[in-house]
């Protein structure tokens, strides 16, 4: 009898333990690494760059590169965009605008309301080490074309009453062909072009954009919602009140890197007050 409950428990614990292991995650056990993978690998490294998690880094891994030119150049890039637009539009149709000017949403420039793919696809599409002289020399031809979700972001704000300004970590040097070039692209009628001056050199551009956006505040303007490509364009203080994340890899967080999150690159994202 005691070994027939024996052999009795050693059935049902045999029974239990596969039913137990059956409920656990099982990697196959013939699994190519993510090295032999590049797709697989740079999905996840989007993901842990625009979560943050990749914190500080420099260049695109340059088994990113034709990942990277996939996606800008493709359907997808234009797709999230257009939906985080739309995210965006929606909320802002809810805000009550009082009529006195002082509602006010804030952009980005670079890779929110213009691309500079054109430059980044004859330099490796991010893994290359970004050039500064070579960046303006770019920069002062004033044809990077608009993001077309964007634009038409833009334009439909407008509409509604918002008072547009645009918040840009290019300098002061900058200002003429930098509102050319957002002429050229079909901007047009924003309150406030601000751009880095000498006094901001050395900051961080989260630090910079705060400072700024502290400034409206205490003009007596209610920032609703902010747009940019990086998180440094979104966090600080004198903030839109919520978030809504725009995965922009044009100059989504991949290309270029700035001294706090992302890059001057890739992801767009969009914050917005409720």
């Amino acid at each position: 009898m005691a070994a027939s409950q024996s052999l009795l428990s050693l059935l049902l614990f045999s029974l239990l333990s596969i039913t137990v292991s059956q409920s656990i995650i099982r990697m196959p056990s013939d699994r190519k690494t993510r090295n032999a993978d590049d797709d697989l690998y740079c999905a996840s490294w989007r993901l842990s760059v625009e979560t943050n998690n990749a914190g500080y880094w420099t260049n695109l891994p340059s088994r990113c590169e034709r990942y990277v030119e996939h996606y800008t150049t493709g359907d997808l890039y234009f797709s999230d965009s257009e939906v985080v637009a739309s995210d965006s539009l929606a909320f802002a149709r809810t805000v009550k605008i009082a009529g006195d000017g002082k509602d006010a949403w804030v952009f980005d420039i670079d890779e929110t309301l213009l691309s500079n793919l054109p430059y980044y696809a004859l330099h490796g599409f991010g893994s290359e080490p970004f050039d500064d002289a070579s960046f303006d020399e770019w920069v002062d031809l004033a044809e990077a074309p608009a993001l077309p979700a964007s634009l038409n972001l833009y334009k439909e704000l407008k509409q509604l009453g918002f008072t547009i300004f645009l918040l840009t970590g290019r300098g002061e040097y900058q200002r003429n062909v930098t509102g050319k070039n957002l002429l050229f692209a079909g901007y047009g009628d924003w309150e406030r072009l601000i751009l880095r001056q000498t006094s901001d050199r050395g900051k961080s551009a989260t630090l910079y954009k705060s400072q700024r956006r502290l400034e409206l505040v205490n003009e007596g303007y209610r920032i609703h919602g902010s747009s940019g490509d990086q998180w440094s364009d979104l966090l600080g203080f004198a903030v839109a009140e919520s978030d809504n994340f725009r995965s922009n890899l044009d100059c989504p967080a991949w290309l270029t890197q700035d001294e706090t999150f992302n890059t001057e690159f890739i992801w767009p994202h969009t914050k917005i007050s409720t």
